[in-house]
């Protein structure tokens, strides 16, 4: 092997365990979220408070970003990409946000990520209408896998999986799914960081406008609550939005969805060890027909 393929393999390395350290990361989002409705809080105060700490410590690293890099780096979105990352901000990231702690509430937090990780089907839907991309025919077979799947999950069980539940988090997979779609056009003319900076806080803003609109924002009063919110802030937000982008420089945007699929499955483990979860046969079955639905889907695009 040439001295030239160590460092190309250890590049590769490096982005496949940053990939995994962003889905173990985006693995936690809906078990912090439960370990806070159990701490008092409601949905509005977390997300309030998710978005608020997320912007402040994405805005330390682009600060320090540009002190190390060039000093005449702009970190200010101007004109049309500025009006697309405040609507993707105050519509895509609230929406999805909104919908998947909603239906936090019906559902357990394996299912509830199990679900929501069906919107690598709604992106090649919305991509093949909105951006012209080819519905090829593996992706045609990985359609009605993810779709069985989340059938099954959603079928009568011994866990009772909540059809309302299913139906919320599938919204939130949709408008997640426009979000990733709008974003990809948007990227072609910033980099993820700086668009997360613009987005966060356009985020922030709609939940803190409609948590005093309907009085329901409160601080957590327990050191669990805080521990939560911060949690979900800095290893469920912040940390993997980093480590995503850096090894998508690494190893690619199909690879690293192939990589990212490990993200449902830390969900699930954690809410059967950490809550006690119950995981019966169907939701494994349907949980495996979505997870080979989206390998397919990413496998096809490398």
């Amino acid at each position: 092997m040439s001295r030239g393929a160590d460092p190309a393999r250890r590049s590769e390395t490096v982005g496949a365990a940053l990939v995994v350290v962003s889905a173990f990361g985006f693995g936690t989002l809906a078990v912090l979220g439960q370990f806070a409705f159990d701490a008092g809080l409601n949905v509005p105060s977390v997300l309030v408070l998710r978005f608020t700490l997320a912007t402040v410590l994405v805005w330390t690293l682009l600060a320090a970003r540009r002190r190390r890099s060039d000093a005449s780096e702009r970190l200010r979105l101007r004109g049309r990409l500025f009006l697309t990352a405040v609507g993707l901000g105050l519509v895509g990231y609230t929406g999805q946000s909104a919908l998947f702690f909603w239906g936090l509430e019906y559902l357990t937090a394996g299912v509830t990520t199990l679900v929501l990780y069906t919107y690598p089907a709604f992106v090649l839907v919305l991509s093949a209408l909105v951006l012209g991309e080819p519905l090829t025919r593996r992706r045609l077979v990985a359609l009605p896998l993810v779709l069985g799947g989340v059938a099954l999950v959603a079928g009568v069980d011994p866990a009772g999986v909540s059809p309302v539940g299913v139906v919320i988090v599938l919204g939130s997979a949709l408008v997640y799914s426009g979000y990733i779609v709008v974003s990809r056009v948007a990227l072609a003319d910033t980099d993820g960081l700086l668009l997360a900076g613009h987005v966060l806080p356009a985020a922030a803003v709609s939940f803190f406008t409609y948590g005093t609109a309907t009085d329901s924002l409160a601080l957590p009063t327990t050191t669990d609550g805080w521990l939560a919110v911060a949690g979900i802030a800095v290893l469920s937000t912040v940390v993997p939005v980093v480590t995503f982008f850096g090894g998508l420089r690494r190893i690619g945007a199909s690879r690293a969805g192939l990589v990212s699929t490990v993200e449902p499955i830390v969900a699930v483990v954690l809410g059967v060890l950490l809550l006690s979860e119950p995981f019966p046969p169907t939701t494994f079955a349907g949980g495996a027909l979505v997870l080979v639905g989206v390998w397919l889907i990413h496998a096809e695009s490398g």
